[in-house]
């Protein structure tokens, strides 16, 4: 069985926490490297640790707030002035994902949504619970509670005989159990330690639910400072910008 490289570009928050770059990790599997998730400091974290650009074969999207696919439009201008793109890009969201990467684009950079792209730009959406073959990677969404305009989703990410789940950002729901029973990794969202912030998940609370969740291995991100100030005491791994392993 073939291992997946799971790199964590960014592992921050919406505020840069720690001096964390935005949420994006980059997971390269046998037959498809794909970004989930794309903050606006995503082309900065790619840069700075060596992912091409042009080996992305698509993004996934958990949530439709700028530290989650703010970089997409740098992303594909990207593609098409500096890195030269000719190869297909998909890019793959919940409900609303097209409409808000265009309105995103023509925000930061008016006139750019009306380019023709030298390369394929596929938007697709997801729908809830419903898996989808994308690139031999077997995607599941589920609807988490965090609002973001449109719905938000945790995914569920099979490929290479592996599953890795990522809650995206959510309080608890009972959907994170149907996501993330059994996976081979669980990356969750860890915003605070104990304190209660909806919308957003602490890390007690998710300690709590480890017996239902039941994941071979987590690792915690998208950390205030409260939580980077109690990494020490954490007894899980913890994500921090740049880091590699493998599932």
């Amino acid at each position: 069985m073939q291992t997946i490289q799971v790199r964590f570009l960014g592992s921050g928050d919406a505020f840069g926490s720690g001096g964390r770059l935005q949420t994006c990790i980059c997971i390269k599997a046998t037959t498809s490297t794909f970004l989930v998730d794309c903050g606006a400091s995503s082309l900065i974290a790619m840069r700075r640790y060596g992912v091409v650009p042009n080996d992305i074969d698509m993004i996934l999207l958990t949530h439709l707030h700028g530290d989650h696919f703010g970089g997409i439009p740098f992303f594909v201008l990207d593609a098409q002035l500096i890195s030269k793109r000719s190869r297909p890009l998909l890019i793959v969201g919940p409900p609303g994902t097209k409409r808000r990467v265009m309105a995103a684009m023509e925000i930061f950079f008016p006139g750019s949504s009306q380019i023709q792209q030298t390369f394929s730009l596929d938007i697709r959406e997801l729908a809830s619970d419903q898996p989808q073959t994308v690139n031999e990677v077997s995607i599941t969404s589920y609807r988490v509670q965090h609002p973001a305009g449109d719905p938000s989703l945790a995914l569920r990410m099979e490929c290479n005989g592996k599953t890795i789940t990522y809650t995206g950002d959510t309080e608890w729901t009972e959907s994170l159990v149907s996501a993330a029973k059994g996976a081979d990794l669980l990356i969750a969202e860890a915003y605070f330690f104990e304190k209660k912030v909806k919308f957003h998940l602490d890390f007690q609370t998710l300690q709590a639910h480890l017996d239902e969740l039941q994941p071979k291995r987590l690792i915690v991100t998208h950390m205030s400072e409260d939580m980077l100030a109690r990494l020490e005491n954490i007894p899980c791994e913890c994500a921090e910008d740049g880091k590699l392993i493998e599932v």
